[in-house]
């Protein structure tokens, strides 16, 4: 308790928020989630103050992983969920955006740099060079607990069961979107999970399955 009093307020909320991180997630969170989460700009400022908890016997860290932090020592107050080792993490290209709402034009740009890091038991025992990742905006899957600024992992394909929520390309506007796939013989009917939002009607032709969702990852904001 006194080791951890000794802490600057600003080591103090990182603690809290990694546990509380790793409660939600499972995982441990990035620099920039707890920069984010704790209100600090800067990822050199991050860093200076982990190696600081590192130095009081708070964290273990290994420096070649964006999510190689463990929590040693439990603190007041908190859950004290040790954080697993991030051994079992998969990173998955992020290729842009996807829209949850009305379709609009989206860029899809491979980004390994911005890859993420996944559990590799959210795959289901998929090849993971399959799979890859989208950023959500809008709110037309928020009855699905998919919401704006969520993480969805999706595995690579072009066909769909009805019932399966799908990334889709629509070919004559040129837009792509999240929905649930319904094929109706003559058309394919692409439905939200949003009771204020009607369905999207498409030629089968016109409608081409890139990816089917195998889970949803959220910030904590």
């Amino acid at each position: 308790m006194k080791d951890f009093e000794k802490l600057s307020e600003r080591q103090r909320n990182i603690l809290y928020f990694m546990d509380q991180y790793m409660t939600e997630h499972g995982f441990p969170p990035t620099i920039r989630d707890i920069g984010g989460a704790t209100g600090i700009d800067s990822t050199s400022v991050v860093n200076y103050n982990l190696n600081k908890l590192v130095e009081a016997g708070f964290l273990e860290r290994v420096a070649s992983k964006s999510r190689g932090l463990r929590l040693i020592k439990p603190i007041p107050n908190g859950r004290n969920v040790m954080v697993r080792s991030s051994d079992n993490l998969l990173r998955i290209p992020n290729v842009g955006t996807i829209v949850a709402g009305q379709p609009v034009s989206v860029e899809v740009d491979v980004n390994y740099e911005n890859a993420v890091e996944v559990p590799q038991q959210w795959l289901g025992g998929v090849d993971p060079t399959e799979v890859f990742a989208l950023t959500v905006h809008g709110d037309s899957m928020i009855d699905a607990m998919i919401q704006d600024g969520d993480l969805i992992i999706l595995r690579k394909t072009t066909t769909a069961k009805n019932g399966d929520m799908v990334a889709v390309w629509l070919d004559e506007r040129n837009e792509t979107t999240l929905k649930y796939f319904y094929d109706e013989g003559s058309r394919i009917r692409l439905q939200p999970a949003n009771p204020t939002m009607g369905p999207i009607f498409v030629d089968y032709r016109h409608c081409q399955v890139q990816g089917k969702v195998l889970s949803v990852m959220r910030r904590l904001k």
